[in-house]
This record gives structure tokens, C-alpha cells and sequence, in this order.
């Protein structure tokens, strides 16, 4: 079903998702709250219901079906009632009769994943299938119950199996549904951790690798370190820093820098004073120690000379995190003396522009905040 929309750009399709997958063409819309993935045997954009349209849809046809007594989707003929004519009005039993066969035709999240990972281990799946079912898999462990649930089937084994794979889009569609799945999830990570994620995920980072994949292996190992200090104490045993220090040293485009540097600032500052038990189990983790004796107070410095301001931002921020530890190489550092100066004066300059033009500020002055912060530390 499409229906057209005007607006001040001009006309354009509409398209109404239904809980089959459907291809889309050029220049169609969809409404907010759609699944949309790209097809990668055929190469096209297919849409269907997102999750929560699909629960209202499927059950808003499920109930026509009953009251009407004939089916509306010719390609499920089960879903057809025996009642070939239409009628609203049916005895309240063959009502519930026929609910409760029709409840046993819809597919549950559990069923789905628990096909899916058969499907992943069939020796008759491609490449392509598989790639296909680990992107169907990521949508469905956002939500932390699927997540638990697909480790409980042992969709872990499969996961870290699709990362050990020759193929690298396997190896990054693995990665992502790992992260999704370990993501605020303290149950994924504890058995993601003892199922050997941890040593996967680092003997990935210090192999060579396609870029993308890094991308996305550090992603999942973000999401697998934050707030959890079990991790983050087997992260530093099996020399998790310095495989980072030597990622970050061959990183000559700057790309993965950041984003290092952002997962060690996340691990520095999550440590919550207002929980004793949490506390005590950060304080098994040397981070800042062994961030010292890596380099790290060497290494950081080196992302201020980034043209991009994020970089910067989230230097600054990480260089202050790790004053505890550092200070004394920050007040020798010329280097680093030096661009907390020029860049104190840029952003100055940047603020007065704004200023002048009516803009917003308040980012740059977040940054010089930041610097001076910094400056009256190692004066």
C-alpha cells in the first residue's frame, strides 16, 4: 500500500510496511519507526514493520481475521479461517477456538532467534545467508531479554565464530551484534566474558585487519568494558593496553585514535562514589597505573594536534582524567605546554567570531573551560 505526500520539496511515496520484508524504490519514504536493512544478495532497500508496529499490526489483523472469518493475506493460507464468509457475529467459544490456533501461528522472538542460529549453523548457509542472519540478530538483541536469551541458546559460540571467520564481513556484522548484545547488559557481559569474548575480541585488534572491522571490534569492546570491572581487570591481564598503545601508534589516519581514547576516558570516570561494593571492585582494576606505564601520558597529548574538535574535546578530557597519574610528565611535556597555549588562543578567537556573528558558544567555551582546567593543573 503507498499513499503520496506533498510537501514544500515536492511529491514523494509513502510507503505502508506491512510484516513481510518489500522492497523499496528510489525516492520512497517510510514512516518513522520502520525496519530497513539493505539487501545485500539483491543489493536493494527492503522495509518492514519496526518491532512495535509489528506486535499492533500483528494483532489488530489476527482479531479482523477472527471477526471476519476470511483471510486477508493470500500467501498465508493458514491464517484463513473455515468460515469462508464474512460475519460479526460468531458464538464467543469459536471465537476463543480460533484465537487460540491463530496464537500458535505467530512467530516469537525467541523462535526467530532460535531458528536464525540454525540456520547460522547449517553447513548448506552462505556467506550472504549467514551475513544476513547476523544483521537480523543485531536488531533483535537490543532489547536485553533477547540478548539473554540468545546466549542461554549458545548464540555466543556462534558469534565469536563469525568473528574468527576468513570472511570480513562476517568478522564485522559479528563484532556488531556482540556489542548490541553485551550493551548495558551485566547477565551478556559476565557470560560473554567467560565464553571468551574478551581474548577474541583483542587477538582481532592485534592481528591485521580491515579497518571496518576494527571499527567495530572496538565497539564491542567498549560495550563489554563499560561499568563492568571483571572485564576491565581481564582486559588489563591479557594486555589489553598494549595492544591499544601499539593500535594507537600504527593509527596514522587518526580514525581509531578517538575512539580508543574515548573507551579509556569512559573507564576512567565511570567509577560511581555512591556505591561501596562498586567501588571496591573498581579498586581491583590498576587502570591508571598501567596507563602510565603503557605510555598512555605520551600517547594522549598526541590527539590535540587533531584538526577536528571532538578529538580534541575528548584529549582534553582524557588528559585530565589521567592528571592523577601523569602530572609530572604533563609539566615537562613542551609539546603539550605548547598546544594547550596556541589552542587556548584559537578558541578564543573561534568564541569572539561567534560572538560577532550571533552563534552559539557554548561548545567553544566548553573547550577553553577544559583548557584551562588543564593549565592551572601543570603550572
Amino acid at each position: 500500500e503507498e499513499v503520496t505526500v506533498d510537501d514544500d520539496d515536492g511529491v514523494f511515496e509513502v510507503v505502508q510496511p506491512n510484516e513481510q520484508w518489500q522492497t523499496l524504490k528510489p525516492g520512497q519514504a517510510v514512516p518513522a519507526g520502520s525496519h530497513v536493512r539493505l539487501n545485500l544478495q539483491t543489493g536493494e532497500r527492503e522495509v518492514r514493520l519496526g518491532e512495535e508496529q509489528l506486535k499492533y499490526w500483528t494483532q489488530q489483523h489476527r482479531w479482523r481475521a477472527v471477526l471476519t472469518g476470511f483471510c486477508s493475506a493470500p500467501s498465508q493460507p493458514l491464517l484463513c479461517l473455515q468460515d469462508s464468509a464474512p460475519s460479526a457475529f460468531r458464538p464467543l467459544d469459536e471465537l476463543k477456538k480460533d484465537m487460540a490456533e491463530l496464537d500458535l501461528l505467530v512467530e516469537t522472538d525467541v523462535q526467530i532467534m532460535r531458528r536464525l542460529l540454525d540456520q547460522f549453523n547449517s553447513s548448506n548457509s552462505t556467506a550472504e545467508q549467514k551475513l544476513s542472519i547476523l544483521q537480523e540478530l543485531e536488531y533483535l538483541v537490543h532489547q536485553v531479554d533477547n540478548a539473554q536469551t540468545l546466549c542461554a541458546m549458545g548464540g555466543l559460540s556462534f558469534i565469536l565464530q563469525g568473528m574468527n571467520s576468513s570472511d570480513v564481513r562476517l568478522q564485522e556484522n559479528s563484532a556488531l551484534v556482540l556489542g548490541s548484545a553485551v550493551a548495558s547488559n551485566p547477565v551478556v557481559q559476565v557470560q560473554a566474558v567467560e565464553g571468551g569474548a574478551l581474548q577474541t575480541l583483542l587477538t582481532t585488534l592485534a592481528t591485521t585487519q580491515p579497518l571496518n572491522v576494527k571499527k567495530k571490534v572496538l565497539f564491542a569492546l567498549a560495550c563489554l568494558l563499560r561499568h563492568f570491572p571483571y572485564a576491565q581487570r581481564h582486559f588489563l591481564s591479557h594486555g589489553g593496553l598494549q595492544i591499544l598503545s601499539e593500535l594507537f601508534r600504527a593509527d596514522a589516519g587518526g580514525i581509531l585514535r578517538t575512539r580508543i581514547v574515548t573507551m579509556l576516558y569512559d573507564m576512567i570516570s565511570e567509577k560511581d562514589p555512591a556505591h561501596a561494593e562498586r567501588l571496591r571492585q573498581y579498586s581491583q582494576v590498576s587502570l591508571q597505573e598501567e596507563l602510565m606505564e603503557e605510555g598512555w601520558c605520551s600517547l594522549v597529548p598526541q590527539l590535540l594536534q587533531s584538526t577536528e574538535h571532538d578529538c580534541r574535546e575528548k584529549a582534553l578530557r582524557a588528559l585530565l582524567a589521567m592528571t592523577p597519574v601523569c602530572l609530572d610528565q604533563y609539566r615537562s611535556d613542551d609539546a603539550l605546554l605548547g598546544s594547550l597555549l596556541a589552542l587556548r588562543l584559537q578558541y578564543s578567537e573561534l568564541i569572539q567570531s561567534e560572538i560577532i556573528l550571533g552563534e552559539e558558544t557554548s561548545y567553544f567555551t566548553e573547550i577553553v573551560e577544559l583548557i584551562d582546567s588543564l593549565q592551572v593543573k601543570v603550572k
